[in-house]
């Protein structure tokens, strides 16, 4: 079978790395993420996000540096927003209708990951 043969068939997960897992767990369950395994006091812990996962690693001899954007889809843009202000968090701007066709905002977790919260319209 040919490589092009062989198609990519889903997203299973994410991994971002942190520097404090307790720090980060609070931060992804104030947002609504479920926890699916691990928490505050391990090495790795797993979020379901949609059909796939967000993970959050923790290994301090790899430092957590920002490498670029996680975008999830939500149902409704500006209640995650409302959520994210509630829990304290001060996301980067109000959510905004972009020209190529999403509602949508960012917000930077506690290690400076950028994390998007959109929907298309």
């Amino acid at each position: 079978m040919a490589e092009a043969d062989i198609p990519i068939t889903a997203l299973s997960a994410v991994t971002v790395g942190v520097s404090s897992m307790a720090r980060s767990v609070a931060f992804y369950r104030g947002l609504g993420f479920v926890m699916r395994y691990g928490g505050e006091t391990e090495s790795f812990t797993s979020f379901h996000a949609g059909a796939g996962y967000l993970n959050l690693a923790h290994y301090p001899e790899r430092s957590a540096h920002w490498w670029g954007r996680i975008i999830f889809y939500v149902d409704d843009v500006d209640r995650q927003y409302r959520r994210a202000l509630d829990q304290g968090i001060d996301p980067e701007f109000p959510p905004e209708d972009a020209p190529w066709g999403e509602r949508y905002f960012h917000i930077i977790d506690p290690d400076g990951h950028e994390i998007s919260f959109a929907k298309p319209l």
